[in-house]
């Protein structure tokens, strides 16, 4: 489902400037209509990346969208659902922060705790960061320092 940075590297030695997945032209910045056709043309496929890509564009009010926190989040959940990590990294930040939503640090931690499963290293760290602050339990967030540390 994702290209590799060598691919778009090649894909641009040879002159290639489109979507480094399906080729399609590049779209002018202020062309919002045609950027938002291709990010939901991906999202309809189940394309994770377009999925929180589109949550992004929700929670911000960006490509003529109106700001929509509940949406960005329906959209960051489904995402997860389908096994993003980076879906769970940011429903664990927005639940645990408490800034675009009731603060439900136990579900943040759930969520911190699936993505770091996975290899997520930020995850790994703030999994750490909330187990000495909200647990005190120092120790084993130093282990999960060391863990995303590598």
């Amino acid at each position: 489902k994702r290209v590799c940075d060598g691919c778009i590297l090649a894909a641009r030695q040879r002159g290639l400037r489109g979507c480094p997945f399906c080729r399609a032209p590049p779209t002018r910045i202020d062309d919002h209509a045609s950027q938002l056709a291709m990010i939901q043309k991906r999202v309809d496929k189940g394309d994770t990346a377009a999925i929180n890509q589109l949550g992004g564009e929700y929670i911000h009010g960006r490509l003529g969208l109106s700001k929509n926190v509940t949406r960005a989040i329906e959209l960051w959940t489904d995402s997860a659902k389908l096994g993003s990590v980076e879906a769970h990294y940011v429903l664990g930040h927005i639940y645990c922060s408490g800034e675009l939503v009731e603060e439900d640090i136990s579900r943040g931690v759930q969520h911190w705790q699936k993505a770091a499963m996975k290899g997520h290293a930020l995850s790994r760290y703030k999994l750490g960061v909330a187990e000495c602050i909200t647990q005190g339990n120092c120790k084993l967030a130093v282990q999960h320092l060391m863990i995303s540390a590598k």
